[in-house]
């Protein structure tokens, strides 16, 4: 699945069957359920799971708190745009399949 058909399956009820609870995470805050996507996150017990994690308490202004999953992913807090950040991220794990 690519990005944009990514993007369009937001339109549905469900995010799209086989996907990594992580990916499920951004899917769920592209269709605006922080708390699911936070959910989702939080059981995706890694570093990719810590990544998204980080991007969601980044976009809920909780920058301590992101800094802290930033950490946990070894991956440096995030200087692009919130937007910008959540294609990246989301690319790069549909990418990885």
């Amino acid at each position: 699945m690519d990005l944009q058909s990514f993007k369009a399956s937001v339109a549905n009820p469900r995010p799209p069957e086989g996907l990594a609870l992580a990916v499920q995470a951004l899917w769920w805050l592209a269709k605006g359920d922080w708390d699911k996507a936070h959910e989702c996150a939080q059981a995706q017990d890694d570093k990719v799971g810590a990544w998204v994690h980080a991007h969601l308490h980044r976009q809920e202004g909780d920058n301590a708190n992101a800094g802290y999953w930033y950490r946990r992913a070894e991956k440096p807090p995030a200087t692009a745009s919130l937007e910008e950040e959540w294609a990246a991220i989301t690319s790069l794990l549909l990418a990885a399949g």
